[in-house]
């Protein structure tokens, strides 16, 4: 079995405002649902490429519905909620323990004072709605470029291979072909901007990452909201989904400040239960 490479995630908390990208004039069009998977089916190289990106991407997309759902369902309670919720102070107090038997979990020192809904629990109220088509179209375009860094393409009837050391470029590739096919430029952003917790500049130059070096994070809460459910599901052969204490060991790998931007939007978002849609999907948990 191969996996993917591990991506970097190495970066500061990721922007959720306009920036001059985001401002630039529409220019192209928001594809259809049938457009997007033309979008996909135009460069899958083999139905089994097919099958694990864009598939991929049909999970992200409702993880990412879902969280959006949520985050609204809290901006329409915002003037009802108490003061001191944590829904409003974001402040839930997550911290990763482990037990005896090495098994790790995330505990809320604050209890939430919304009930779970869409599989989540938390979540801190967002400044503003969030689209959720926007939200939709873009989990499932987000991976679009990664057709493009598989070192075997399963044309040949062999297993799938990425091309480790260069996949880190797939968010860019997936931005370019997006605009390329005339896309507008707000929902190609989606490819580029999810990698890890937010890809900075800085991370990029002091890794040696084979990007230009710029940021690569996102640019509004449609964006990271895509960037945070793209972490409960990977395409590791075959695909997986991730518990948010999974992401968290694998944000830990590299460094404190990767792990505490990841508990910081765990906070914003809220804590997903993989294991309804595992089973859903037909797909195993990584604890």
């Amino acid at each position: 079995m191969t996996n993917e490479s591990n991506e970097p995630t190495t970066s500061t908390a990721a922007s959720t405002t306009t920036s001059n990208e985001s401002a630039q004039h529409t220019t192209g069009y928001i594809p259809t649902l049938a457009q997007v998977d033309e979008l996909h089916r135009k460069i899958a190289q083999s139905q089994a490429a097919y099958d694990l990106i864009h598939g991929h991407c049909v999970v992200v997309a409702d993880i990412a519905r879902r969280m959006a759902r949520r985050q609204n369902a809290l901006f329409t309670r915002r003037c009802t909620l108490p003061a001191d919720a944590p829904e409003k102070t974001g402040d839930f107090g997550l911290e990763l323990a482990t037990d005896d038997s090495g098994s790790a979990s995330l505990g809320m020192l604050h209890v939430p004072a919304v009930a779970s809904t869409e599989g989540l629990t938390g979540g801190t109220v967002p400044p503003r709605l969030i689209d959720e088509h926007l939200v939709v179209i873009g989990g499932l375009l987000h991976d679009i470029g990664t057709y493009f860094l598989l070192k075997q393409d399963g044309s040949d009837g062999k297993p799938l291979k990425f091309d480790g050391p260069r996949y880190v470029q797939h968010g860019l590739k997936g931005y370019e072909y997006l605009l390329e096919q005339g896309v507008d430029e707000s929902i190609a952003q989606f490819a580029r901007n999810h990698t890890g917790v937010g890809l900075t500049k800085e991370a990029v130059e002091s890794q040696g990452l084979p990007l230009p070096p710029a940021d690569y994070v996102p640019v509004n809460l449609e964006q990271e909201v895509v960037m945070v459910a793209d972490k409960y599901n990977s395409k590791s052969i075959p695909p997986k989904f991730l518990t948010a204490e999974a992401y968290t060991r694998k944000a830990a790998r590299f460094g404190e400040d990767n792990k505490r931007e990841w508990l910081r939007l765990l906070e914003r978002y809220g804590i997903l239960d993989v294991k309804p849609l595992a089973e859903q999907y037909r797909m195993r948990v990584a604890e």
